[in-house]
């Protein structure tokens, strides 16, 4: 069951050393084909900004009553209405947030999403886009997601692909 109702409220922020903790996933699924086939191209899921400043990966406060993985997952499906798995930290960036002339400190995971809701809590105020890395590297309008973009982008093209067996070598 999922949650129709996003958190909002600056009761429960996590704080460290006078910068609140934000936290955000970059959704990624492989391509299907016409026949839903899963295929070896990548895609990104972004989404828009609700007061219409351009196009990011889902990301929030962290709140005290949950972990980062948690806080991750819960952005995922609040501003972007995707499920998936939560997979390891990209890193920890320092970022000044223009709104409020304040530095934050962001963290980012990726999300291997298993599934799209039809309904999320934020579906009237954001669209939400799939595209490949460079389309997305290129609308992101946050350096600091555009570079967590850069080393998921990398850790991928060097794994196997997720629930597909390694194809045989022949000798």
């Amino acid at each position: 069951m999922v949650c129709l109702v996003s958190r909002s409220g600056r009761e429960l922020q996590r704080y460290h050393m006078g910068r609140r903790q934000v936290v955000g996933c970059i959704p990624y699924r492989y391509k299907r084909d016409g026949d839903a086939v899963m295929g070896d191209e990548l895609e990104f899921l972004v989404i828009s900004s609700p007061k219409g400043q351009g196009l990011m990966f889902p990301k929030g406060g962290w709140e005290l009553d949950e972990s980062e993985e948690e806080a991750a997952s819960r952005e995922s499906i609040e501003e972007a209405g995707v499920l998936g798995n939560v997979e390891d930290k990209l890193g920890r960036w320092s970022f000044l947030s223009k709104r409020y002339g304040t530095y934050y400190e962001g963290h980012m995971f990726p999300l291997f999403v298993k599934e799209e809701l039809d309904l999320w809590p934020e579906k009237k105020l954001r669209q939400r886009i799939w595209m490949t890395a460079a389309e997305a590297r290129e609308v992101c309008r946050h350096w600091w997601m555009k570079e967590a973009l850069d080393i998921l982008v990398e850790r991928l093209g060097s794994i196997p692909q997720h629930g597909r067996k390694p194809e045989a070598i022949v000798l």
